[in-house]
This record gives C-alpha cells, sequence and structure tokens, in this order.
C-alpha cells in the first residue's frame, strides 16, 4: 500500500523567471519522437519542452502542506459546462509536518482559462504562450488572450477548519455537496457541514487569498471513533443520500444510516471479510444495498448489507495489495481496481459467476497505483494515478487503425513516431520525470460511430510537474477536467484529445 507523503513540507512557491528566455519553451522539431520513460535517455544538451496545444486547459496551484485527498464539490452553477473560464469547488486535506497544523480546505478556484484546441492543426505552435510558471498558480494560458477562454490565472479563494490530526481521506456527498466526511490518521472519522463556508465562497468577490487567513475552529457533525485503528477507505451512496461505508486498516468496515440531515447511526457489528487492510470502498452506482471493497489481502469483496456482515462474494483481484477502487456510474457491470504492483483491471461484475470477470488487464504502470476514476460522461474511458509519478487516461473502446493513421499523416504532412508497443487505449500521459514533467497524448481512432478522434500523436514537456501523486477525480459538470493532487501541489488539466459528447439541452 502506498499513501503517506513522508516527511511533508510547506510547497514553495515558484517566481517567473528574470532571465531572458526564462519559463518559456519551443515546440519540438518535426518530426517528432515519442520519449518514453524508463526507456530512452535525455542526450547532453537535449532538453524537454512543453508544446500546450496538448492542452485545452492545463493550470497547477499550490495550498501549502500537500493533500493525500481531496474531492470535487458538486456546484449549482451548471450540469453540464463547456465554455471557459470556468469555476470549480472543492475540499481538500492537508498532511502537514505537525498535527496540531492540520486543517481541512474549502476552495473556490475561478477563471479557469482555456481555448479548445484542433484535433488536427492549421498552424505550427510557437512556444510563447508555453510558461507555466507563476506565483502559487501556474497556467499555460498566462501570455494568450484567449476570445473565447479568458485569460490570466485561476484566482484561488479558501476558507480553512482546523483538523485534529492528518486527513487520510475525504469525501462530499453527491446529494448534499456541503457534507463532507473525513477518515483522520487519529483513527477518527468525522462528517462535517461546510455550507456557510461555500455560501461564503460563492458570495465572495474573486480576490485570490494570499494563504495567511487562519483556520477556524469548527466542530463536526459527528466524531466516530469506533474503528479500532486508522483508516483511509470511505463513500457515500450515490443513491440513498447520506449513507456512508468506512473502512479501516484492522480490516473492519461499518456502515452508517442517516437518521436526519444532521444525524446519522453507526452500526456497531462491522462487515469482516478480510484478511487485512481495507484500502478503498465504492458503493454501487444503481443498488441500495450493494458496495465494494478492496484489500491488502489482495481480494475485491461485494456485499449485500441484507445476507449479514460477510461478503455475497469475494475474489483474488491482484497479486499484491489492491489500493483502489473504482464502479463505472455509467455502466455499472464495470469495476476497476489498481494494484500495488502497477496493474490495473477491468472487470465485468456479470461474469463473476463463470469465474473470470477480468475484460481488461494493463501493466503499462511499474509502480503502485494511486488512484482509479472512471469517467463521469465516457463510459469506456478512466483515469489511473501511479507512484512513477504518471496520470494516464484510457478509452478501453479503442484499438490501433493503421489506415487512418496514414490518412492522417498525409492530411497534417506530419511523421508520427510512436512506440509499437504502447497500448493502443492509452489515450494521454501527464508526467514528471525527475525535475522535468512529460506531457503525452495520442489521438486514437475509435470504433464506434460517435466519436471522431484522429490518430494524431505528439509529446509536450514542461519543467514543472507533479511529483508523488496522490489522487485525482473527474468534474462532473465540466466534461474533460481532471483535478489532481499530489506532494507538491495541484494540477487542473483538461486533455485536448479528451473530446465529449455532450447531451443536449443542459446548461
Amino acid at each position: 500500500m502506498v499513501r503517506s507523503i513522508k516527511n511533508p513540507k510547506k510547497a514553495k512557491r515558484k517566481n517567473k523567471g528574470s532571465k531572458k528566455g526564462e519559463g518559456s519553451s519551443s515546440v519540438p522539431s518535426l518530426p517528432t519522437k515519442v520519449w518514453q520513460p524508463g526507456v530512452d535517455k535525455l542526450e547532453e544538451g537535449e532538453e524537454l519542452q512543453c508544446d500546450p496545444s496538448a492542452y485545452n486547459s492545463l493550470h497547477a496551484f499550490h495550498v501549502g502542506w500537500p493533500c493525500l485527498s481531496f474531492d470535487i464539490v458538486r456546484d449549482s452553477l451548471g450540469l453540464v459546462r463547456s465554455e471557459f473560464p470556468h469555476t470549480a469547488y472543492f475540499v481538500a486535506g492537508t498532511q502537514a509536518e505537525k498535527a496540531s497544523w492540520n486543517s481541512i480546505g474549502i476552495f473556490k478556484l475561478s477563471n479557469i482559462s482555456g481555448k479548445k484546441r484542433e484535433l488536427v492543426p492549421t498552424t505550427k505552435s510557437t512556444g510563447d504562450d508555453s510558461d507555466m510558471d507563476g506565483d502559487g498558480s501556474d497556467s499555460d494560458e498566462d501570455s494568450e488572450n484567449e476570445e473565447d477562454g479568458g485569460s490570466g490565472t485561476p484566482i484561488l479563494q479558501m476558507r480553512k477548519v482546523t483538523h485534529e490530526g492528518c486527513v487520510n481521506r475525504i469525501r462530499a456527498m453527491t446529494q448534499n455537496p456541503h457534507i463532507c466526511a473525513s477518515w483522520a490518521d487519529t483513527g477518527h472519522v468525522q462528517v462535517w457541514d461546510f455550507s456557510s463556508h461555500l455560501n461564503a465562497l460563492a458570495e465572495s468577490e474573486t480576490e485570490a487569498n494570499q494563504g495567511s487567513s487562519p483556520a477556524i475552529n469548527q466542530a463536526p457533525l459527528v466524531k466516530f471513533g469506533g474503528h479500532k485503528d486508522e483508516g483511509y477507505a470511505i463513500d457515500w451512496s450515490p443513491v440513498v443520500p447520506g449513507k456512508l461505508v468506512t473502512g479501516d486498516c484492522k480490516n473492519c468496515i461499518y456502515l452508517w444510516e442517516p437518521t436526519s440531515d444532521a444525524t446519522w447511526k453507526v452500526d456497531t457489528n462491522p462487515f469482516i471479510g478480510h484478511t487485512a487492510s481495507v484500502e478503498d470502498l465504492q458503493w454501487s452506482p444503481t443498488e441500495v444495498h450493494v458496495f465494494a471493497s478492496c484489500s491488502v489481502d489482495g481480494n475485491i469483496a461485494i456485499w449485500d448489507t441484507r445476507l449479514g456482515r460477510s461478503p455475497a462474494a469475494s475474489f483474488k483481484a491482484h497479486n499484491a495489495d489492491v489500493n483502489v477502487l473504482s464502479w463505472n456510474r455509467l455502466a455499472s457491470c464495470m469495476l476497476a481496481s489498481g494494484s500495488d504492483d502497477g496493474t490495473f483491471s477491468i472487470r465485468d461484475l456479470r461474469l463473476l459467476k463463470d469465474g473470470d470477470s477480468v475484460v481488461a488487464h494493463f501493466e503499462y504502470h511499474k509502480h503502485p497505483i494511486t488512484s482509479i476514476e472512471w469517467s463521469p460522461h465516457e463510459a469506456s474511458t478512466l483515469a489511473v494515478s501511479s507512484s512513477d509519478n504518471q496520470l494516464t487516461i484510457w478509452d478501453l473502446s479503442l484499438e490501433k487503425d493503421e489506415e487512418e493513421e496514414a490518412e492522417f499523416r498525409a492530411q497534417t504532412k506530419e511523421q508520427v513516431n510512436a512506440p509499437e508497443d504502447l497500448p493502443p487505449q492509452l489515450l494521454f500521459v501527464h508526467q514528471v520525470i525527475s525535475s522535468q514533467i512529460l506531457l503525452f497524448s495520442e489521438h486514437q481512432t475509435l470504433t464506434i460511430s460517435f466519436h471522431s478522434f484522429l490518430p494524431y500523436t505528439h509529446i509536450w514537456y514542461h519543467k514543472q510537474g507533479q511529483k508523488d501523486l496522490k489522487e485525482l477525480h473527474w468534474h462532473s459538470q465540466i466534461p474533460g477536467m481532471i483535478i489532481s493532487t499530489a506532494a507538491d501541489g495541484f494540477n487542473v488539466l483538461m486533455p485536448s484529445n479528451i473530446q465529449n459528447v455532450l447531451p443536449s439541452g443542459n446548461a
């Protein structure tokens, strides 16, 4: 299992370089060559550079202490939003050097600028707009005057609430997003009402906080100490408002039932079916009584709360610790899991009775998987983060099409030198290599009619990025947006090749 950030230190803000040429980069000369981490090496005098056309939007910011976990908060700004600039709300918990310094941050990030890129570029990009170094917030849009996407850096506003101990994991309720639950390394699970903070941020002027505002002392709605150890597993039911499950490092899972909008009854008889730490929990997106768990014992268990305190089904999922789970909310038969050995698998739960439910298994990552999540807008797409400092995006419906690749090369008059051994399902890689960040995307061809991606490959680099990636989430109301957290801060990214089919008639 890989979770804690060792020896956390306050994030240092980077200032724009004062020397001529600092903070800027130029597009690699064509033909581009795909640089493979762990395979290729930089020769003397070579450096990695960034082409901003890899992204519709890319921003980075710091909030002080590292955050092991965060969650995006649903808002009232529109169910499906596609126009820049964007605004996002989220909550995050710190991993401070001293226990008494920890807090939960409630954040509003506004003026998230960007521009929808063409999948087939009509002109070559210049490197003038690729500078992402900034004081606390960095962006690939700083030097652009986007006609349709705004300009400048995002504006970060925050309110802080004191938290006893480090925050192992935090989750906001889908139906009532001002209600959040946090797991602490003290062994306590707490439920909070952050409505006053979210309302204050929504009504506030768009002026950035300086990060020095003191944390507010606020009592939680509930503080549960029934777990015998700390934990990381926690999930709100997407079907029943207020229903919660929490799992600890002593293999116990507790069910929380809401008795009102602000009170819960926690069943003192835990669910026990694993022989080691429960690492993650996921409620079924459709079934009221069903949830899944994964464990250091390498197993995944499916539970039905009506059938007692033993799992309804349990099976060996990986040859190492199973760190994370994600239940597909658009295709409820699909369950994704990520392991300590770097592999991740996709299972069709309808095939459990047949003995082999694995429909896809990937060994691309070589270090532990730290987060995995299905896209809320595309049933075949999911994002994965790993301790190898890579955030990858996959589409299971992709397959290689040599004819369309040849057509694309002819259309763009560009040679695409993509490695032949890359999985065709790999859409995008956002990666840190040493002190440098590799940003790699492949525009593949889908085999289903309502997509129109072209087989387009480029390499993008930038000398800034995320190290020790911990968690990622798709924004459920802004198609294509991913927010990720790491030891050195947050990234907001919208890859240019993640094109979603937006439902008509939604604001």
